[in-house]
Formats: structure tokens, C-alpha cells, sequence
């Protein structure tokens, strides 16, 4: 998949994720399947949290010192300003040099290999594909919860 391809298909699972999440009101955004599990808010929190973790602070050689809170999300439309602002951190920061001799590519920019504050080394790539794949994951815990509530989840 080329790299042009692989944030296509992000914006599209972020499309199915925001289009669940316009089915809600802000009150069903605490709803959990067993109480030991987390809420819908919660689960959006943590889609958010893990896209800045990993492309904003493990790649740094970093940790993620202060994960966003469920608590600080109120509302809906405080959790989809959240993901907005996360995602178009990410985009900013694969936008590409338009200076052609700075030999800026995506594809460059998607091989670049990070050491990670654990010690291990995965490249740039590989962290945005772990973020997708995570993103998908949680998606599909939201259409089930929605499913849960009764309410039809958004097609695939």
C-alpha cells in the first residue's frame, strides 16, 4: 500500500468512526457494555490519546506524559474537536516540504526509523500503520456498543 493510500484509507475508517459517533447523544457516551469496561467516551479518549502517543511522543523517543482524560470530553462535540485536532496534528505533521531540494517525500518521511523511549526501533511507517490498525480496532468496539443500545452501527 503507498503511502498516499494508507492515509486515504485512514480518513475513511476517521469518516465510519465520526459517522457512529453522530448517532449518539452526549448522555449515551457513558454508556458501557459491563462495568469494568470502558465507556464509549472513554474509548473515543483513548483513539485520540494513542494517535498522539505514538506519532507525537514514542517516535520522539519520548513517553506520553499526559494522555487527554475522558473527563475533559464532555460532550460530543468536545471528543470529535479532540479527534479533529489530533488528526490534523498528524496530517501537519506529514506535510511534505514544498521544496523539491529539501527531497522531502511521504514515502521518506514513512521509512525514517525512530528509537522508541523503550529501547526498541520501528520506523515511522510502521507507527502509523500500529495507529490505524488501533483505530480500526476501538471503531468496532463503538459499533458494538452501538449495536448494544439498539442502535444500527454504520456499515463497513
Amino acid at each position: 500500500m503507498e503511502a498516499q493510500e494508507l492515509f486515504q484509507h485512514w480518513n475513511e475508517v476517521r469518516r465510519g468512526l465520526l459517522t457512529a459517533l453522530d448517532k449518539l447523544s452526549d448522555a449515551q457516551l457513558d454508556f458501557k457494555p459491563r462495568p469494568e469496561l470502558w465507556s464509549l467516551r472513554e474509548t473515543v479518549v483513548h483513539i485520540a490519546g494513542t494517535e498522539q502517543g505514538w506519532l507525537r511522543c514514542y517516535t520522539a523517543n519520548r513517553w506520553h506524559a499526559a494522555p487527554p482524560q475522558a473527563a475533559d470530553y464532555p460532550t460530543l462535540e468536545a471528543l470529535k474537536a479532540l479527534l479533529a485536532r489530533e488528526h490534523a496534528l498528524t496530517e501537519k505533521q506529514f506535510t511534505l516540504s514544498s521544496d523539491s531540494s529539501a527531497g522531502d517525500t511521504l514515502d521518506a518521511a514513512l521509512a525514517q526509523v525512530c528509537a522508541l523511549p523503550w529501547g526498541a526501533q520501528a520506523t515511522m511507517g510502521w507507527a502509523v500503520w500500529h495507529v490505524i490498525e488501533h483505530e480500526i480496532h476501538h471503531r468496532g468496539e463503538v459499533y458494538l456498543m452501538l449495536g448494544l443500545m439498539g442502535i444500527e452501527a454504520p456499515d463497513v
